[in-house]
């Protein structure tokens, strides 16, 4: 069987641009209720964003996926790149601390071409924990954030 080809080519996911990811667990084991999970994910996350000239303006894990907007900040930025990069250690980290869990094999994006859609993209994000009944509000829901900038200033940039 023939593997289906990514959606867009991978041009598409390189330089300054602004591109909406979501990964899923596998079986959809709920993998991110475990806070040092979480942890170790967003240092993982942390790492892959520093070799990759890109920044994550919001994201969210939730118990068996995660949601996140990747920008790049240069020209050599690849995102697709560092999604499979950060994929493949977060993976690794998987077949060593817990065995039964695994990425889905692909994953989905949207890439963001106006500030609407990155507002639209970032209410999503941020509304899903309450949308899914695990957090009253999504200020009180604790897997979420930003790396590389403020999310306070992501938040009031789209209000």
């Amino acid at each position: 069987m023939q593997e289906k080809q990514h959606r867009l080519p991978r041009e598409h996911y390189q330089s300054e641009i602004t591109t909406a990811f979501t990964l899923c667990i596998n079986n959809k084991i709920p993998l991110f209720n475990e806070p040092a999970v979480v942890h170790d994910f967003i240092n993982i996350l942390i790492a892959a964003l520093e070799n990759s000239n890109c920044i994550a303006p919001v994201y969210c894990f939730m118990p068996d996926h995660l949601h996140i907007i990747l920008t790049g900040k240069t020209v050599d930025a690849d995102l697709w790149k560092t999604v499979v990069s950060y994929k493949q250690k977060t993976g690794y980290w998987l077949s060593r601390n817990m065995p039964t869990a695994r990425w889905q094999k692909d994953f989905y994006d949207h890439i963001i071409r106006t500030e609407k859609t990155i507002a639209t993209q970032v209410r999503y994000i941020q509304d899903n924990p309450v949308r899914m009944g695990i957090a009253p509000s999504w200020q009180e829901y604790p897997h979420k954030g930003s790396i590389g900038c403020s999310l306070d200033d992501v938040l009031n940039s789209i209000m």
